[in-house]
């Protein structure tokens, strides 16, 4: 019975941090009160703290999360080198992944706030930031990744830039249009690197 409970435990636990990934993604993390959060994972208010001690603890559990997926179904699943890197761009640009904020990237969504959170999301943010950035350098570089490191990181910050100025523009195709520019963009960037 103990390890059905234990289990049972981890397994809504989890079901918490998705469900609040999401949520946050979609209201913020200002617009998203622990009721809400907990709502969404069908509880109650009352048993948050079962949980978790406290809101930022769950948000940075969250951001931690949503990273973390973002790696293994996106940067670790593409192919080796310049073929994956332009895979993830594609991705990264299309209609469908701008139009679903929720399901979509946690740097688009969040960046904004999570420079205005507290040391632990942050932290959360970053270590998931490395791990990506990681994954991106290796494709960019793969006879010296910690040389485009850096020029990784910039590559991540025009993704969601781009991805982020895209959501937010009322004019469709223009939005559209940049998607498209935003493709160009990387490829600029990743024809630079090969011929460094």
């Amino acid at each position: 019975m103990a390890r059905y409970t234990k289990e049972h435990k981890q397994q809504t636990r989890q079901r918490i941090i998705t469900t609040a990934g999401r949520r946050l993604k979609r209201n913020g993390i200002d617009g998203s009160g622990v009721a809400t959060l907990m709502k969404d994972a069908g509880l109650t208010n009352g048993t948050f703290y079962a949980y978790f001690t406290s809101k930022d603890e769950l948000v940075a559990t969250a951001v931690a999360d949503q990273m973390r997926a973002q790696h293994e179904n996106i940067v670790a699943q593409a192919a080796p080198g310049r073929a994956g890197l332009e895979q993830m761009v594609r991705w990264y640009f299309s209609t469908e992944q701008r139009d679903s904020i929720e399901d979509g990237c946690p740097n688009a969504a969040l960046l904004d706030e999570i420079g205005r959170s507290t040391d632990r999301t942050k932290q959360a943010y970053t270590d998931g930031a490395l791990t990506l950035i990681d994954g991106f350098a290796a494709r960019l570089a793969p006879h010296d990744p910690p040389s485009a490191r850096v020029k990784a990181l910039g590559l991540l910050g025009m993704l969601a830039g781009t991805l982020q100025l895209s959501r937010a523009l009322t004019d469709r195709q223009l939005a559209d249009e940049l998607l498209e520019q935003g493709i160009r963009n990387a490829r600029a960037l990743m024809d630079a690197e090969q011929h460094n």
